[in-house]
């Protein structure tokens, strides 16, 4: 046996002596929590679940999912499960298409490719098959979510197969353990004690990640330094896959475009210098003797001054597609990203990446994905989807998404991301009938290449991981959705709450109805009507809609509402920047005039005078007040249901929940009277009738700094 198979054994063993219920409730457990079950739950589980059957010489994936059906059925039974040696009434079977006997094995399941699983219960046997041992450890997974939602271990009937190949999470992570815009401490990994410390931790990361199909990690941020590819990092990369690997998991890394410029090694970084793919492949070729599964690269490039292939007067697709060659004959992919806007200063910085990839479509090669973010400026708590998607048939898209809250109120404000994250993906492109933005991200275009979704990941060392407990669930929703695109954002809010919280029904309730709204107050007291980018500089946190003298215009709040007396919005038609014109003809027609914008993208894509009237028989201004005003109570609301709560959730973690929402009051507040303060100043307008005035001058808002806010990296 192995130094690893020891290390992984040891810690197994360790974590099933542990019972479920003697850990305590600090939100470490996530949703895998594995609780006590009572009364005729805990009989049927007893009877369902008495013995696991798995194949003979079960690999480091079936030994993982029999690993974690011990585990939750001991924590939720007290009763660790036998193993078994044949398919009789009680047991859990697991098994491929080889060792099922054939009255075991499920129809169909050879349509569910090589991660998707069935689930079937049978005269008292449960079978979980796959046709791999990936697809076992899913459906091991599922089975332990179903029945932690409440369904009873006979009735569960489930196949499952994912949509998207390559479900990644994009770690911001820095060499020295700061997070760049992560809110809940420093890094997980400890680079400096890898790769001779293993922290049990990454077990857990790598469990919770399997439980939603996750399978692939982005180690490093994408403001990459080249010392990730030297040899003392890539093996600490190399240890890291060890640890993920029985749990399908790939590693990917970030990688700096003028890598071997800067080690000295070639004197160019020019993508079609000989020199410079031959250091490529001979560093790829270096990294698969480490990493035999290695995923890929991430590359970030000429945008916010990251090097790239446009130094030297190439395309991005040079770029892309000389990495691309170095990976192939490995089978790893290259994930390069869309979000550029560059030193100069266009007149829209939202058309940039437009412009630049759609002429490109066709032109990268078969194993590079271009990675898109969900909106067109930067993960704002809301933006219209990017016009790239299905704009770019013959290239396929990675949809990325910021699971972290960069400006949703760091890891402290309650603000779940599932109907954001829905939002994009169900928006119909229109550049045929039916392609939404899931359709387009499922291969439903650049149809037998590869497909994915990435999310910025919200992870760090803090003991709830995400920082608070309510973020936990947009790491959830993330994976779910990457699995199935077409998911409902409510429906994995339910599993999750049931999982993480409680199952009562009223209570289970009204905590999903808490999370459904929440993006929305976090929308209206932050950036109604569609503005966006009016936060503080740098920090990204609290409003700042005032901030003009900074550098480049794109950077100033004042260039994306470009209030003055004469009305606010940022006109993105025929008359303004034409942004529109880069969507469909009949997205671009609907969007042309206010009457047809929707109310949530007003101001996104027109400039309209204050007294313009609403659908709501009020002023443009009076609306806007409005807005803030109701942001501002939804979170009271939020606050005063989360007491209600207190019965049904444990001491601990429902006091760390209230506070955290003692603070979103406040800078719900904040945000509303800063904002209302400003744009009064600039409008000149008196407050509708009955408006309660800010608590504090505009003097006062505008003065505030946080030089030491979190998040910077």
């Amino acid at each position: 046996m192995s130094i690893w198979s020891k290390w992984l054994a040891a810690v197994l063993a360790l974590a099933l002596l542990a019972p479920a219920y003697a850990r305590e409730e600090d939100g470490y457990d996530l949703w895998l929590r594995y609780r006590p079950l009572a009364g005729a739950e805990r009989a049927a589980m007893l009877r369902h679940a008495r013995e696991l059957v798995a194949p003979a010489a079960p690999s480091p994936a079936v030994q993982a999912a029999l690993a974690e059906l011990r585990r939750g059925v001991q924590g939720m039974t007290g009763r660790l499960p036998l193993d078994g040696k044949q398919a009789r009434a009680g047991a859990i079977v697991l098994g491929t298409p080889a060792s099922l006997a054939p009255s075991l094995r499920p129809t169909g399941l050879e349509q569910l490719g090589d991660e998707g699983y069935v689930i079937r219960h049978r005269a008292g046997v449960t079978v979980i098959a796959a046709n791999t041992d990936a697809g076992l450890l899913y459906g091991a997974f599922a089975w332990l979510r179903a029945v932690g939602t409440g369904l009873a271990p006979d009735r569960i009937d489930e196949r499952s197969a994912p949509k998207l190949q390559r479900r990644v999470l994009n770690h911001w992570d820095n060499l020295d353990r700061t997070v760049e815009r992560g809110y809940a401490g420093e890094s997980i990994w400890d680079w400096w004690a890898l790769p001779g410390v293993r922290d049990a931790r990454y077990l857990d990361y790598a469990r919770a990640n399997a439980s939603l199909g996750i399978n692939g990690t982005v180690l490093n941020n994408v403001n990459a330094k080249p010392e990730i590819l030297t040899a003392p990092w890539i093996a600490k990369a190399a240890a890291l896959a060890d640890v993920l690997r029985p749990y399908g998991i790939r590693v990917y890394l970030s990688v700096r475009f003028s890598t071997p410029l800067e080690l000295r090694e070639t004197a160019t970084a020019d993508p079609l210098a000989p020199e410079v793919a031959v250091w490529w492949r001979g560093k790829a070729d270096e990294i698969y003797r480490a990493i035999p599964d290695f995923g890929g690269f991430l590359v970030k490039a000429n945008s916010e001054g990251q090097p790239g292939p446009q130094d030297y007067r190439r395309s991005h697709a040079d770029g892309a597609n000389m990495l691309a060659a170095a990976l192939a004959p490995h089978g790893g992919i290259v994930m390069w990203r869309a979000f550029v806007y560059a030193a100069e200063n266009p007149v829209d910085r939202a058309k940039q990446a437009y412009d630049e990839f759609g002429p490109l479509d066709g032109k990268f090669a078969p194993n590079v994905l271009v990675q898109v973010k969900n909106g067109p400026i930067d993960f704002q708590p809301r933006e219209p989807f990017h016009p790239l998607f299905g704009a770019m048939p013959r290239t396929p898209l990675v949809l990325e998404f910021q699971i972290t809250k960069e400006y949703l109120g760091y890891a402290t404000h309650l603000a779940y991301l599932g109907p954001l994250f829905e939002e994009t993906l169900q928006s119909d492109t229109a550049h045929a009938p039916g392609l939404t933005v899931a359709r387009v991200v499922e291969g439903a275009q650049a149809g037998g290449r590869a497909t994915g979704m990435a999310g910025v990941a919200n992870i760090g060392s803090s003991r709830t991981w995400t920082g608070s407990h309510f973020d936990q669930a947009n790491w959830y929703a993330f994976g779910r959705l990457a699995w199935d695109p077409r998911g409902s954002s409510r429906a994995f809010a339910r599993e999750w709450a049931a999982q993480t919280f409680t199952r009562a029904p009223g209570a289970l309730d009204d905590i999903v109805a808490m999370m459904m709204d929440s993006r929305e107050a976090v929308v209206n007291y932050m950036t109604p009507l569609g503005l966006h980018h009016i936060m503080g500089t740098g920090h990204h946190h609290g409003p700042a809609p005032w901030v003009a003298g900074l550098a480049r215009p794109e950077w100033n709040p004042v260039y994306y509402h470009k209030a003055d007396r004469g009305g606010i919005g940022f006109d993105r038609t025929a008359s303004g920047s034409n942004a529109l014109a880069q969507y469909a003809p009949a997205i671009a027609r609907r969007h042309a005039d206010p009457a047809t914008t929707p109310d949530t993208l007003l101001l996104w894509f027109h400039h309209l005078p204050w007294d313009y009237p609403m659908p709501s028989g009020r002023t443009l201004w009076a609306e806007l007040v409005a807005r803030y005003d109701l942001g501002a109570a939804q979170v009271r609301a939020l606050r005063r249901r989360w007491a209600a709560l207190a019965p049904f959730i444990d001491a601990r973690r429902h006091a760390e929940v209230a506070q955290r929402l003692d603070v979103q009051v406040a800078e719900a507040g904040w945000w509303r009277d800063a904002c209302v303060a400003y744009f009064q100043s600039v409008s000149g307008l008196p407050l509708p009738a009955g408006t309660q005035p800010p608590a504090q001058t505009l003097e006062y808002y505008r003065a505030l700094r946080f030089p030491y806010a979190p998040g910077h990296g």
